[in-house]
């Protein structure tokens, strides 16, 4: 499902225009976006939870020319399914 799609079902679902399902998305993902960006966690009850952890600095190897190379730390952002979720996807 692409996120025009899901507009769609958004709309139908809540009865409400395309419009405003796509300016809810957006505020939605901008809310998610905002809240991991000042490392914050959000949870949805039932859903999941998005949270943002550190990987460290590794050492990896370049698979073309077999040399060792050093991976710098980063932060990534992890979601982890909420049991209703994880329920209705088995």
């Amino acid at each position: 499902m692409n996120k025009t799609e899901l507009v769609n079902a958004i709309a139908e679902q809540a009865n409400i225009s395309k419009l405003q399902a796509k300016a809810a998305l957006d505020a939605t993902v901008a809310a998610i976006s905002n809240a991991l960006a000042e490392g914050d966690k959000v949870a949805l009850i039932g859903f999941g939870t998005f949270a943002v952890t550190e990987k460290g600095a590794r050492t990896g190897i370049n698979p073309r020319t077999k040399e060792t190379i050093e991976i710098a730390a980063r932060k990534v952002v992890k979601f982890k399914a909420g049991a209703e979720l994880a329920d209705k996807v088995k």
